[in-house]
């Protein structure tokens, strides 16, 4: 949810305001007033209620054009409205292209993927960073001219590596980094230095979680198999789902084919 503007251009300037909050009565009213009190007109609004925790989420969209409020003052303006609600919130705006970093390790598929969806507008980003633990796909990622950082990483130098890492997202401004198999698992001292990461993971998670999934998978003899992109937490392969995708498969496949 938090990430979800992030991927899709937008003509004419939006602000986007994420809320969770415990539920109650009038939720919904009290945030549209906001925007319609301050001359804003709402182009797109979700709203769910979490039945285990109780919580209260909102997506809400709205034309920046003849809102009586500036940039800067609608955060502010908000906050006011959100401490007594005790909710925690964002504020995103359609025409801020956030700075994406993607990190691999030898498999290009995925990588390659993104950058050429990124070359065809169809991911409203820019990637002014590739950081591997491998020189492998140096090669590739000169020929779309972005910079490759090599950071080979083993158990003893993982500490010393990661700081490393922190300190070129810093250096490149970083919003958001990709894992696009890259086989390395985060440390949970990086991750509460940067917790905005996602991971491509080829398994339809819950299932089949860590390395070699689809070895697992031809083992137990499953007949669907599939992707998830997740956001990234300290349990391996266990944070929250942003999107999944599967495929079937039979016992004619092998391995091979059902990697491919």
């Amino acid at each position: 949810m938090p990430m979800g503007g992030i991927f899709l251009a937008v003509n004419s300037p939006t602000a986007t305001l994420l809320i969770s909050c415990p539920d109650r009565q009038g939720l919904v009213a009290k945030i549209a007033n906001f925007i319609y009190a301050n001359g804003g007109n709402v182009v797109h609004a979700d709203q769910h209620r979490d039945e285990p925790s109780e919580l209260f989420l909102s997506r809400i969209e709205w034309q920046l054009a003849g809102f009586n409020l500036r940039r800067e003052l609608i955060g502010p303006a908000f906050d006011s409205i959100a401490k007594p609600l005790e909710a925690t919130w964002q504020l995103h705006f359609s025409d801020v292209v956030p700075r994406m970093a993607i990190w691999v390790s030898k498999q290009n598929h995925c990588l390659l993927d993104l950058l050429w969806r990124h070359q065809a507008g169809e991911l409203a980003a820019e990637i002014p960073l590739i950081i591997s633990n491998h020189e492998a796909l140096r090669p590739l990622v000169e020929q779309f001219d972005i910079a490759f950082h090599h950071i080979p990483i083993d158990k003893a130098s993982k500490a010393e590596q990661e700081i490393k890492q922190l300190t070129l997202l810093k250096e490149h401004a970083i919003d958001l980094v990709v894992l696009a198999k890259y086989m390395q698992i985060l440390s949970p001292d990086f991750l509460r230095a940067f917790p905005r990461v996602i991971n491509i993971h080829h398994s339809f998670l819950p299932a089949f979680v860590g390395a070699n999934p689809y070895h697992r998978a031809y083992e137990r003899g499953v007949k669907i198999i599939g992707a998830t992109g997740h956001y990234v937490t300290s349990d391996l392969d266990a944070g929250p789902i942003i999107e999944q995708d599967v495929v079937r498969v039979s016992h004619r496949d092998q391995v091979s084919d059902q990697i491919r």
